[in-house]
């Protein structure tokens, strides 16, 4: 408290870049000055016995950590708890992106693209040189009657696991529910559909078998029309003839007449008009 008070206060400055060089370059210094007063240390292998005092000490340290860690009363997770916890990450969250600053885009150019993926090879070829050679094993009979003893044990420890639900009738809303899903459904697929398949056609190669199979195909649907043909020839279709036909038949009949005879009105002005050009061309 005495040395405090004696200090005073003292008149903050702020941290310049040349301050910021002169403190990175005394850090390489000193970083250079250890490594020079630290000797030339002699490697020695890692021999089996080594290996066995190492594990001995982790195993000790293990036993003494647990034998020094005291019984604990669990507590149960409540509701309140589990609010604490999840308003604790929110804040925590909202924090980390506070602090962090705003960092400038760098565009991936071809170069960057080029380290990475010789980076990758490097890697790759790196993780197979250190993976030592496997001895494949056949799979005997007792291998596959294991194996399947394994799935039925889990398949059965699985079901146990499951509750029993709680069936629910089928309301009349959801069945409107459902149906409106189907119909949705289907209306999805078939705009995906038309958009991926419609108006794009199916390349088909064009081989002599093809070719002789379809003119096969022509030649028998040929003789099979001609037979129906002779079969039918001589016959006809009898249709009943009702009122509603006549009329039906006397209307048409009569827009015909009134169509044809517009026509040939047409026509005959257009000769007489083309009579009298004639005319006066040779008069005049």
């Amino acid at each position: 408290v005495l040395y405090k008070e004696s200090v005073g206060t003292g008149t903050p400055t702020p941290v310049t870049p040349e301050m910021e060089r002169v403190k990175r370059n005394q850090e390489i210094c000193s970083s250079v000055l250890y490594k020079e007063n630290i000797g030339k240390a002699t490697p020695t292998p890692v021999t089996p016995e080594m290996e066995r005092v190492r594990r001995n000490q982790e195993i000790i340290s293990s036993v003494l950590y647990k034998e020094n860690v005291g019984k604990v009363t669990p507590t149960p997770i409540t509701p309140e708890m589990e609010r604490v916890k999840r308003n604790q990450e929110i804040i925590s969250s909202v924090l980390y992106k506070e602090n962090l600053g705003r960092a400038t885009p760098t565009p991936i150019t071809p170069e960057m693209e080029r380290v990475r993926r010789n980076q990758e090879h490097i890697s790759s070829v790196g993780y197979k040189e250190g993976l030592g050679k496997a001895t494949p094993t056949l799979i005997t009979p007792e291998m596959e009657r294991v194996k399947r003893n394994q799935e039925h044990v889990s398949s059965v420890l699985y079901k146990e696991q499951l509750a029993k639900g709680t069936p629910t009738p089928m309301t009349p809303e959801m069945e409107r529910a459902k149906r409106n899903q189907e119909n949705i459904s289907s209306v999805l697929y078939s705009d995906s559909f038309r958009k991926q398949v419609q108006g794009k056609a199916a390349y088909v190669l064009d081989t002599p078998e093809m070719r002789r199979v379809r003119e096969t195909q022509k030649h028998i649907s040929t003789v099979k029309y001609h037979e129906d043909f002779e079969k039918s020839k001589g016959t006809f279709t009898p249709v009943v003839t009702d009122p509603i036909t006549e009329r039906v038949k006397k209307n048409m009949q009569d827009f015909s007449d009134i169509s044809y005879r517009g026509i040939q009105r047409r026509v005959v002005e257009m000769e007489r008009k083309r009579v009298d050009q004639d005319q006066e061309n040779l008069t005049g």
